[in-house]
């Protein structure tokens, strides 16, 4: 495959993915009704953390899918378990307080937000499969092309899409939330911390019947 094939492709799996709404997508409006567009940087800075040595990691053959197969189990229980505590918690402060566990100081909400993105890509097996299965073979055709430094370029033009779209995503919610009375702002924060917990719950129903 040539770049100018290749290119394309990356960008339209990678938007694809990106729109999907998972746990992260859920958990990007969460931080983005309090700190906007930069909660979503820091998201997705947090995603990328992760994500880069993955790829890295495949180009070079340290990982395959057997690796993760064998640790899949244990990446999805402790994953489902991190996602289902997060909801549970913004739902217990949504609840008590009518406000988010974002409703803290301007420094940590950026930290917590990176910590998320990190935290719910490591811990995301079907995330982790999709690079190994659908990924893999943009790893291999950048590799072809121009060994590491073609999957840089393959990189590059993947995840500039996510922050894109997590910054896009973060700083609606936050301007939306202006507009939001205090009692429907409680109603929404309500509603994304039990959407998190079945998420979490259906990743890890996953994780155990397969």
């Amino acid at each position: 495959m040539a770049w100018e094939s290749l290119i394309p492709t990356v960008m339209l799996l990678s938007i694809s993915g990106a729109l999907a709404p998972g746990p992260l997508f859920f958990a990007t409006i969460t931080y983005g009704i309090k700190g906007g567009a930069k909660s979503g940087f820091m998201v997705a800075l947090g995603h990328t953390v992760f994500e880069f040595p993955l790829i890295i990691a495949m180009a070079l053959g340290i990982l395959s899918v057997i690796n993760v197969a064998q640790a899949k189990p244990f990446i999805g229980i402790i994953g489902s378990a991190a996602i289902i505590v997060f909801g549970a918690l913004q739902l217990r402060s949504a609840l008590n307080h009518g406000a988010t566990l974002t409703e803290n100081t301007n420094l940590k909400i950026p930290t917590n937000a990176f910590l998320v993105g990190l935290l719910f890509t490591g811990l995301n097996p079907f995330f982790i499969i999709w690079w190994l299965t659908i990924g893999m073979k943009l790893v291999l055709d950048s590799l072809l092309l121009a060994s590491l430094v073609g999957v840089g370029i393959m990189y590059v033009s993947h995840v500039w899409i996510d922050y894109a779209w997590l910054m896009f995503i973060s700083h609606i919610a936050n301007k939306a939330s202006n507009f939001i009375k205090e009692r429907w702002m409680k109603v929404l924060m309500v509603s994304l911390s039990l959407i998190l917990i079945i998420f979490g719950v259906f990743m890890l129903v996953n994780v155990l019947l397969g």
